[in-house]
């Protein structure tokens, strides 16, 4: 139900990296916080932006490591750019309803910071391209983005191609978009959910603090990995949110956020 990458390969596309302590691109890597003006270095050259946060090549230590669940944990410790302490965990746990993924962010540090997260996981309903596959997807606006990927306004999806409220083929489609206002269940979770050839259904949802779900398509990635999952990414904030204040947290010292998401096969 999650599209994997060989062990052996550095991983391409984020593929199931947490995006701390922010998903998404900051715009040429600038912010404010509380008066103070900061430069984070340019992971994403080629577009001026900073991209994904800080853990996509740290070291991650098993906390707890059972048969049927792993607690990850790791540190952002004060550089250059983000002179704050956040101690951070993933936690992964197997069960009859699928994979549940919980991440805790605390602020270590002696005063309040900005914080944003996300994941970047790739949902898949199995071997081939996604093309033949039928998405259905919560979200009812989009983010449009400039040439860069920043965001550049809002747009209500019904009517459009990128209306996916029923489930329909995906087809040759490229997507790399936030969506919003995403429509929720009863428990309040929002469903992303992805139909193979074989009928079977892999899902991924998000709890309320995630309010914006990023799709990709995986066009730009190598010709060998390209379109083989859908990058389905729960964020708690909008892109640039270091800039615009689109779902930023601000943590205190000591305080904490969380979300939860998860990914099941259904059918």
């Amino acid at each position: 139900m999650l599209d994997p990458y060989p062990v052996e390969r550095i991983c391409d596309g984020a593929h199931g990296a947490p995006l701390i302590p922010w998903p998404n691109r900051l715009d040429r890597g600038r912010y404010s916080f509380d008066g103070e003006a900061y430069q984070l270095p340019l992971t994403e050259p080629e577009q001026d932006n900073a991209i994904h946060g800080f853990l996509r090549w740290v070291t991650w230590a098993a906390e707890v490591h059972g048969p049927d669940a792993v607690t990850m944990s790791t540190t952002v410790a004060p550089r250059p750019g983000y002179p704050f302490w956040l101690d951070v965990s993933v936690g992964y746990r197997l069960g009859d309803k699928g994979l549940e993924v919980s991440t805790e962010i605390v602020n270590k540090g002696e005063r309040a910071c900005p914080v944003g997260h996300g994941q970047h996981p790739y949902l898949s309903a199995g071997s081939g391209l996604i093309d033949d596959c039928l998405l259905q997807h919560p979200g009812t606006v989009r983010i449009l983005t400039d040439d860069r990927q920043l965001p550049a306004g809002r747009e209500e999806v019904s009517g459009t191609k990128f209306d996916f409220a029923e489930p329909r083929q995906l087809g040759d489609i490229e997507i790399d978009f936030a969506f919003t206002d995403l429509r929720r269940d009863g428990e309040g979770k929002a469903w992303t959910r992805l139909e193979g050839a074989d009928g079977k259904t892999a899902s991924i949802w998000v709890d309320r603090n995630y309010p914006l779900v990023e799709l990709y398509t995986g066009h730009t990635l190598a010709p060998d990995r390209a379109r083989t999952g859908l990058g389905t990414e729960p964020m708690t904030c909008a892109p640039d949110a270091f800039n615009n204040g689109e779902g930023l947290i601000r943590l205190e010292p000591g305080e904490s956020a969380s979300a939860v998401w998860g990914a099941c096969l259904e059918g």
